[in-house]
């Protein structure tokens, strides 16, 4: 019985925590102007002379010519999305992307939105990968890193 009320206790904690993740992924701190979509950046990213700086904020650069910052929920992430960012002109194009996760779910792109805009960029957008990377860009047939 007592080992039966500890595992109880602990579901029961564990669904407290993933109640209030799920509640602090919630608010959406990007506009749906700011949303950029896979076609859009994929025709982008093919003019050399006029590419947006790209970020991945999760797992990997699965995009072609984008920049790892490591994940964004991280300080160490965070950290190096920042000495990235800090010679680059505020008025620049900038895409971040995670694809790690829906964004409801997503614990990356919130925080790096977040470091855009501390930061003081004007040009900023995230991909729009409702679903994950897999899904919304390589399955649909758009370059990969190598």
């Amino acid at each position: 019985m007592k080992k039966l009320h500890v595992l109880s206790l602990a579901f029961s904690a564990t669904m407290l925590l993933l109640c209030i993740n799920i509640q602090a992924q919630t608010p959406v701190n990007w506009t749906a102007k700011q949303l950029i979509e896979p076609a859009e950046l994929a025709k982008a990213i093919s003019k050399k002379n006029d590419a947006p700086l790209v970020i991945s904020v999760g797992p990997g650069a699965t995009i072609p010519n984008s920049v790892d910052a490591g994940m964004g929920n991280s300080p160490e992430g965070l950290a190096k999305l920042k000495a990235q960012l800090k010679s680059v002109d505020k008025n620049r194009k900038v895409v971040i992307y995670c694809g790690c996760c829906p964004f409801e779910h997503c614990p990356n792109v919130r925080p790096a939105i977040d470091v855009l805009k501390e930061m003081k960029f004007t040009n900023y957008y995230l991909l729009n990968l409702p679903h994950n990377i897999k899904k919304d860009w390589i399955d649909k047939g758009y370059l990969v890193a190598k």
